[in-house]
């Protein structure tokens, strides 16, 4: 299985992770030149070579012209840049996805609805270059598998619009619910709510490293130096596509039929599934059930879970 593991020890911003996935390109003139031409307003994206502690790896760069450098949209403006991007309707839809999930973490986080939701440096044109590429070059590398590591998010606060915040941001941590994550030492912001929305969109499981077969490696490097060199590394190659770990879903059932049932049971396996069955059970008021299981690797859970809800009768699953 094609997999793209991202290595997050230093964290995560959308330039890093899009300089580090260029280096996984088999052409990265091409790309920076189709990139450039799909007409994101006054922006110009260039890449350089940057060493950090030795390491060297890409530096993308998003040149703005001044008339937008401070210019702040709101999550309509942005969807109306999009859509006249020059780019395939997948990607509009990634991005615009991507959008989604900072637009609804700043929404909690202010109290306000999303359509009042102003981005300040998210809603910039320089994130909408760094998030328009990473779904470009996502789409091009075509992965089967993203797993990343747990996020180290960086310590202490930072100066943003809004004045002075703890790190993570309180958006970056709302994004960041349910995603291995730590800091340590560190004092600054290592993880961004642009790096950390396109982390939760397009990662499957945060994980070690699987076993895999390494075809190649990029270095994405960040503006800020560190004792630690400041970069996310990726590797692409071949995994089996196992996590080492596997989910067991359990519900009873009462109310189906042996053929729905069965339908249930069969869909599950042709859709991934390790295993599924049924065992017979005594319900209360001694009703006749049944109780449903489904083996799965872990990175597979979230969509089985969704495919049990929608073909059996259960209101809850184990």
């Amino acid at each position: 299985m094609k997999t793209l593991y991202l290595e997050c020890n230093m964290g995560a911003a959308g330039d890093m992770l899009m300089a580090a996935l260029l280096e996984l390109h088999d052409n990265p003139q091409d790309f920076l030149s189709r990139l450039n031409s799909i007409g994101i307003p006054s922006v110009t994206v260039n890449a350089e070579r940057s060493a950090k502690c030795g390491i060297t790896g890409t530096y993308v760069k998003v040149n703005i012209n001044c008339e937008h450098h401070h210019h702040h949209n709101d999550y309509h403006g942005v969807e109306h840049i999009v859509e006249h991007l020059k780019i395939s309707d997948s990607v509009k839809k990634k991005v615009l996805e991507v959008y989604k999930i900072i637009a609804e973490a700043e929404s909690h986080v202010h109290g306000v609805p999303v359509n009042q939701i102003h981005f300040h440096e998210v809603g910039e044109m320089d994130a909408i270059a760094d998030i328009t590429g990473v779904c470009m070059l996502m789409e091009e590398l075509a992965p089967e598998l993203v797993l990343a590591s747990p996020v180290n998010t960086g310590s202490g606060q930072v100066r943003c619009a809004h004045g002075i915040l703890p790190v993570p941001a309180p958006a970056t941590a709302l994004i960041l619910q349910g995603v291995p994550m730590y800091n340590d030492d560190i004092k600054g912001e290592l993880c961004t709510p642009t790096g950390a929305a396109l982390l939760k969109y397009f990662v499957k499981e945060f994980r070690s490293m699987p076993v895999m077969s390494v075809d190649k490696l990029g270095y994405g490097m960040g503006k800020k130096d560190f004792e630690r060199a400041n970069c996310v590394r990726v590797y692409i190659g071949n995994s089996n596509g196992v996590s080492g770990e596997v989910a067991e879903l359990v519900c009873n059932l009462d109310d189906m039929t042996p053929e729905a049932v069965a339908f249930a049971q069969q869909l599950l396996l042709q859709e991934g599934a390790l295993d599924v069955y049924t065992s017979p059970i005594l319900m209360k008021k001694g009703r006749s059930g049944l109780i449903f299981t489904c083996m799965c690797n872990v990175t597979e859970k979230d969509k089985m879970l969704s495919l049990i809800f929608k073909h059996t009768s259960t209101l809850g699953i184990r």
